[in-house]
């Protein structure tokens, strides 16, 4: 991936669509809404779609000469639909949006591109996202209002607390995004700022920018309670190794407190059989003794014998 970016485009989005021909139209025209006076390319990375999304951005890329689409021969599967537009872009900051999603605020691309550009040490920026049901939009902030305002290496490993729709990140910070990324699917933001979390903090303002979409046809939001903790689990070996483990104790230590506290919440529910899957994977994150005390675990082990 180029360092720099091409100095005839500022800001690159991907948009990533598979099967959302409802939503893709909303998604685009929000970015065609963009109320800002630096370039910026569309770059549509669709993954063989079955319900004529396919027909709907090859449409818009005829009359969007900003547009550009890079199609699947077939169905991946893959963060490889992610990664292909990200290596393509060719703008210094990049901003990722679901085809599903679509953003709220006309001046957002404007806004978080002047704020990187007054912050050269933050890597990306953040703002809130509103849950979009199926019912419309909804109060409910995606990210807690009471987040930080500033996340580190150490705190973004413990959860991602943000909306792929709702921020923006240097594209040079991401320039160690390989095919190990691939098989992260279908988690595809969490990796990315773990990549730009050791290039620079990570910023967060708490105003809404973007609607996520929760619906049935969501791919992470649609898994059940035991697969998405087994898919973080991975996420936790992958990552860890993915940068040659020099972020081994940070990664240990973040993956068994993680599973730990929702080992606790489990428990008080009274749901003692994830209880037990989160505390063996607390057990299996190898950081018991680091970030849980052992005393700790073994009382609440104790509490769900």
């Amino acid at each position: 991936m180029k360092q720099g970016g091409d100095a005839s485009v500022e800001l690159s989005v991907v948009v990533a669509t598979y099967n959302h021909a409802p939503f893709i139209g909303q998604a685009l025209d929000s970015v065609l809404a963009q109320q800002t006076g630096r370039s910026f390319e569309i770059i549509i990375s669709e993954d063989d779609s079955t319900d004529g999304t396919r027909n709907i951005v090859e449409a818009f890329a005829t009359r969007e000469p900003r547009a550009r689409l890079m199609l699947s021969a077939s169905n991946m599967r893959s963060n490889e639909v992610i990664a292909r537009g990200i290596h393509s872009a060719r703008g210094r900051y990049i901003c990722l949006l679901d085809g599903d999603d679509y953003w709220t605020s006309p001046t957002r691309l404007e806004r978080q591109a002047g704020l990187l550009d007054d912050h050269p040490h933050v890597s990306a920026w953040f703002h809130n996202a509103a849950i979009c049901r199926a019912d419309g939009l909804s109060q409910d902030r995606w990210t807690p209002s009471s987040q930080p305002a500033v996340v580190t290496a150490d705190d973004i490993w413990h959860g991602n607390p943000f909306a792929t729709c709702a921020g923006m990140m240097r594209a040079s910070a991401l320039g160690d995004l390989g095919a190990w990324y691939y098989d992260f699917f279908p988690m595809t933001d969490w990796p990315l700022y773990v990549l730009c979390a050791e290039h620079g903090e990570i910023c967060f303002d708490d105003e809404v920018v973007g609607a996520y979409r929760l619906h049935e046809g969501g791919l992470v939001s649609a898994l059940p309670g035991r697969a998405k903790l087994d898919m973080i689990a991975h996420f936790y070996r992958r990552m860890d190794e993915a940068l040659a483990f020099r972020s081994h104790d940070r990664a240990r230590a973040a993956a068994s407190r993680f599973f730990f506290d929702w080992a606790e919440v489990y428990a008080d529910s009274g749901d003692r059989a994830m209880a037990r899957c989160c505390l063996a994977h607390s057990l299996g994150g190898r950081g018991v003794g680091l970030s849980v005390g052992w005393r700790r675990w073994a009382r609440c082990a104790w509490r769900l014998r």
